[in-house]
């Protein structure tokens, strides 16, 4: 049975990869519907999600270590609320459900309600026996797990909501960058994808980088040119205006290159178009500070994930270091 849906994957893969007229028109949609899903970037979720999640021998070695529904002859129903900040976040979820042979019943992001959606349609044309695993739904009662993945905020109501049952509940979280100061241009480069990818928007968004004392920003913000055309994107360049305005009104210190502020701020978190920096004198404390900080998904750099793979996530790579597939198994 597993083998059966890891065949209906490979097929996604295939018809994602043939891009036809129709999936070209659902990607223009999901871009007129959320400005902030433009093209760049929704090639860029798919592509990642053909390479790193459905390719063929990744995928199967992933499924080795699956219990499938069948098995345990009992299929449960799994609630699950998926998020919306970049286009397919909510794909890891659906494909590790999926492949567990549990029945799902997705809760769609108003903000990323055209891609997905799309998808398990060419599933149901497919295989017909797909509409009874995977269904979308704007209410989530009466389901047997939940999966749910939000804001701080948002947790404290999946949090009691769901509390009775088996659950999974994700926060918000970010990452950061750990530079020595001997970075090449084409590492600062790379960098650069994993600060601007996503307008910034994901959890796998470097958002505050550390930096050795005396270290130089000029080279650093030369690099980051390599996206200077966010700066053209309305909504971007309005919150990159409206945060200039506050750090002249402030009269706080900040450097740009006209298309990010970098401000220096403790704070792992910083608003859209502004990256904060702090800076370290003792890297390997600072490492093991970061590594116990339940705010960080990822940490970027020397003997840590390499700049620019950031928003290349393997199948292994599990949101909040939360194993769905063990979390699934358990049930």
């Amino acid at each position: 049975m597993i083998q059966k849906r890891i065949e209906i994957l490979l097929r996604l893969n295939e018809y994602i990869l043939k891009n036809d007229v129709t999936w070209q028109s659902v990607k223009e949609k999901a871009e007129r519907q959320n400005a902030w899903f433009t093209n760049e970037f929704i090639e860029l979720a798919v592509s990642s999600i053909s390479q790193y999640y459905l390719e063929k021998e990744a995928l199967i070695e992933f499924a080795a270590g699956i219990q499938s529904a069948e098995l345990k002859d009992k299929k449960l129903t799994v609630g699950i609320t998926m998020a919306g900040n970049i286009p397919l976040v909510g794909f890891h979820d659906f494909l590790c459900v999926f492949l567990s042979g549990h029945k799902q019943r997705i809760k769609f992001s108003t903000k990323d309600d055209v891609l997905l959606p799309h998808i398990i349609q060419k599933l149901y044309e497919w295989v017909e026996s797909t509409q009874e695993l995977v269904v979308s739904s704007e209410m989530l009662k009466g389901c047997d797990v939940y999966i749910a993945t939000g804001s701080n905020n948002s947790a404290k109501y999946f949090d009691y909501y769901f509390q009775k049952y088996p659950h999974i509940i994700r926060k918000n979280r970010t990452s950061v960058a750990i530079l020595s100061g001997n970075e090449s241009e084409k590492e600062l480069e790379h960098l650069a994808d994993d600060v601007y990818q996503y307008f910034g928007l994901g959890c796998r968004n470097v958002t505050k980088l550390y930096v050795p004392q005396e270290y130089d920003f000029v080279p650093l913000l030369n690099a980051f040119r390599k996206y200077d055309q966010l700066k053209h994107h309305n909504k971007f360049r309005n919150n990159y205006d409206y945060n200039l305005a506050l750090m002249m009104l402030n009269k706080q210190y900040y450097m740009t290159n006209e298309s990010m502020l970098l401000i220096e701020n403790p704070s792992n978190f910083s608003a859209i178009a502004v990256l904060h920096y702090e800076f370290y004198t003792d890297k390997n404390r600072l490492l093991n500070s970061l590594k116990e900080n339940t705010d960080i998904q990822a940490i970027c750099g020397p003997e840590n994930i390499p700049f620019g793979k950031a928003q290349t996530p393997a199948l292994t790579d599990f949101a909040d270091g939360v194993n769905t597939i063990e979390f699934l198994n358990s049930l």
